[in-house]
């Protein structure tokens, strides 16, 4: 981000939901947790996202998207936000990265990048 008032921080833990997975059927389920926090000093809603996902086989499949989890949320400075969605690879390992799109209480639009995060079943990587 070029403006330090405009801060967004974005954490993220990852999952892997086995029994909703089958495997024998290429077909792995994972949950992501993203923590939102404002860390700058004007407030922002959250427009739009946009994802990459690329799985084990190298195939990449782009999300573009209003808001997450059907909401556009606000934070004020200071303010956070927690939600949980969800991917469906058809590899047992994959990687995500994106991009929020935001808007500041000045009107000015601005990214918050989503840093690139893995997505494996346990035991798979050493």
């Amino acid at each position: 981000m070029d403006n330090p008032r405009r801060e967004i921080s974005v954490k993220v833990q990852t999952r892997f939901l086995s029994g909703e997975s089958e495997p024998d059927d290429d077909r792995y389920v994972f949950a992501y947790t993203i923590t939102l926090a404002n860390t700058g000093d004007i407030g922002a809603r959250l427009l739009t996202r946009h994802w990459v996902i690329t799985d084990g086989d190298g195939e990449v499949q782009e999300v573009h998207g209003e808001g997450v989890i059907g909401e556009t949320p606000y934070l004020k400075p200071g303010g956070g936000f927690r939600y949980t969605s969800g991917a469906v690879l058809t590899t047992p390992m994959g990687t995500m990265h994106g991009a929020y799109q935001w808007v500041d209480d000045d009107g000015e639009p601005f990214d918050a990048a989503i840093p690139l995060f893995r997505l494996a079943i346990p035991g798979l990587l050493h």
